[in-house]
């Protein structure tokens, strides 16, 4: 599987609305109705990796620290369904630690995790940073590696 890292103005327009669709179908059909589109996509790296049909199947946004949080931050990971239980989460969010370790000079990476996947992400080497919350009516949890 190729993995492909881009700005926003590096984008194709084809690659930017496959992200957002798949994005859409997760966030928004599978769990509930909130805004995705949030602005913050422009200050972001995409990283995604397309499948046989061409259409995007995996995709995380990488923020810089000072944008989301005082930390570097990964954020609306995802996997189509139809490709999960594969490790394809795994090894995006090993590379984009990678990428946000070495290419980035992050020392410190935080997310809002899901609590239904502490685990997952404690065996990546993440955190948990203060209590539970509700994001969109969603059990969430702030961790830091």
């Amino acid at each position: 599987m190729e993995w492909t890292i881009k700005k926003f103005e590096e984008l194709t327009l084809s690659e930017l609305y496959s992200s957002l669709r798949l994005r859409c179908e997760i966030f928004i059909v599978e769990q509930v109705p909130y805004q995705d589109v949030d602005n913050l996509d422009q200050q972001a790296y995409h990283m995604f990796a397309k499948g046989d049909d061409g259409e995007v199947i995996a995709y995380l946004r990488i923020f810089p620290h000072g944008i989301v949080y005082d930390e570097a931050a990964i954020g609306r990971v995802c996997v189509r369904a139809d490709h999960r239980r594969k490790g394809i989460a795994s090894d995006m969010l090993d590379r984009a630690i990678e990428f946000i370790s070495n290419d980035m000079n992050e020392p410190h990476i935080h997310i809002s995790a899901q609590q239904y996947l502490l685990d997952f992400y404690k065996s990546k080497g993440f955190i948990p940073h203060g209590e539970g919350y509700l994001e969109d009516g969603i059990p969430h949890i702030s961790m830091i590696r």
